[in-house]
C-alpha cells in the first residue's frame, strides 16, 4: 500500500486554491461594478474558469458573497467598537457613521450588503447585529448627555441610514466621491434635540425589516461591462 495514495495530489490542491482565489477576486470586481445581483456566469468568465468550478467552491451566491466581503465587513465592526469608546456619544456617532458611509461609497457590492437584507451571509448577520447594538448604545448615551433628541428610535435611524446609503452610488456618480458628506451632515443634525415632535409613530423592528427587503439590491446590467 502506498502511503498517501488516497490523498489529492499537491498540484491539484494548489490549482483548486488558485481557482478559489481567482473567483473571489473576480467576484469582488463584478459585485463592485454591478451589485450583488450580478450574474454568476459573468464572475466565472472574469475569473477564467467554468461555471462548474464556481459552484464547486461556492454552491450558493450567499457563500460567495460571504467569502468576498467577510474581511471588509469586519472593518465596520471595528469602527463600531471604536465608536463605543468615544469620549462622548455625539463624537462616537459622528465618526462611526462617517466610517460606515465611507465603506458604502467604496463599491456597489458593499452598499447592497449594508443597506438591504441579504439572506444567508453569516458575516453580514453579525455586522447588522453589531451595528444595531452600537447605534442603540450611542443614541442612549446621547439622550442622557442631552445631545440626541429624546423621541428618536434606533429603527428611525437605521431606516434613514439605509435609505440615504442607497443613494450613495448615485451621489458619487452624479457629483463627486465625497458628495455623501453633505446629506449625512443633514441627517446627523436632524438627530439633535429639537422642540417639535416627530410625526407618525416610529417603525417597529418587524416593519424596519420589511422596509429594507422592499428596497431590494441594485439590479445588475444585462451584460458584463467588459463585453460591451
Amino acid at each position: 500500500m502506498t502511503v498517501g495514495a488516497d490523498r489529492e495530489p499537491a498540484p491539484r490542491r494548489r490549482d483548486a486554491r488558485r481557482n478559489r482565489e481567482l473567483l473571489v477576486e473576480a467576484a469582488h470586481e463584478v459585485f463592485a461594478e454591478q451589485g450583488l445581483e450580478a450574474p454568476l456566469d459573468v464572475i466565472a468568465r472574469r475569473a477564467g474558469v467554468g461555471n462548474a468550478t464556481l459552484y464547486r467552491h461556492f454552491p450558493t451566491r450567499a457563500a460567495l458573497v460571504d467569502a468576498v466581503f467577510r474581511d471588509q465587513l469586519g472593518g465596520t465592526t471595528a469602527a463600531g467598537e471604536r465608536a463605543r469608546t468615544a469620549p462622548d456619544a455625539w463624537t462616537g456617532l459622528h465618526t462611526y457613521l462617517r466610517d460606515v458611509f465611507g465603506t458604502l461609497a467604496a463599491d456597489r457590492g458593499t452598499n447592497d450588503l449594508m443597506t438591504t437584507r441579504v439572506q444567508g451571509v453569516e458575516a453580514l448577520d453579525a455586522v447588522h447585529a453589531h451595528n444595531r447594538q452600537t447605534l442603540e448604545l450611542l443614541l442612549s448615551r446621547g439622550r442622557e448627555e442631552g445631545t440626541v433628541r429624546s423621541d428618536v428610535t434606533t429603527e428611525d435611524v437605521l431606516f434613514a441610514l439605509a435609505a440615504l446609503g442607497r443613494a450613495v452610488p448615485a451621489l458619487t456618480t452624479a457629483a463627486s466621491a465625497d458628495a455623501w458628506h453633505r446629506p449625512l451632515a443633514l441627517l446627523l443634525d436632524s438627530l439633535r434635540p429639537a422642540p417639535a415632535p416627530l410625526p407618525a409613530p416610529p417603525l417597529t423592528t418587524a416593519q424596519l425589516g420589511d422596509a429594507l427587503r422592499e428596497l431590494g439590491p441594485h439590479r445588475a446590467p444585462a451584460r458584463d461591462v467588459r463585453d460591451q
